[in-house]
C-alpha cells in the first residue's frame, strides 16, 4: 500500500480500535459490578457470623472466631482485588 493509501485508512483502523476498546471496557465495568455484588452478598454473610460471633465471645471457639477471621480476610482480598481493578 502506498502512504497516501495507508494514511486514508488509518482513520478508520483507529475508529475500529477505539469502538473494541469501548466494548471491551463496558464488558469490564459489567464484570467488576458482578464481582462486587457478588461480594456484597459474602459481606452479609461475613457480618450476621460476625455479630454473631461477637455477642457470645464468651462461649464462642476459638475456631468459630478463626472461621470468621479468615472470611474477613477473603472479603478484604476480594474487595482490594475490585479497587485495584478499577485504578
Amino acid at each position: 500500500m502506498k502512504l497516501q493509501e495507508e494514511l486514508k485508512a488509518l482513520p478508520e483502523k483507529i475508529r475500529q480500535y477505539r469502538d473494541e476498546a469501548r466494548v471491551q471496557i463496558h464488558l469490564a465495568r459489567q464484570d467488576v459490578k458482578d464481582e462486587f455484588d457478588n461480594l456484597e452478598q459474602e459481606w452479609d454473610n461475613f457480618k450476621g457470623k460476625f455479630d454473631r460471633t461477637l455477642d457470645g465471645a464468651t462461649e464462642v471457639s476459638t475456631e468459630a472466631l478463626l472461621t470468621v477471621q479468615v472470611m474477613g480476610e477473603d472479603l478484604k482480598k476480594g474487595y482490594q482485588n475490585i479497587r485495584d481493578k478499577i485504578k
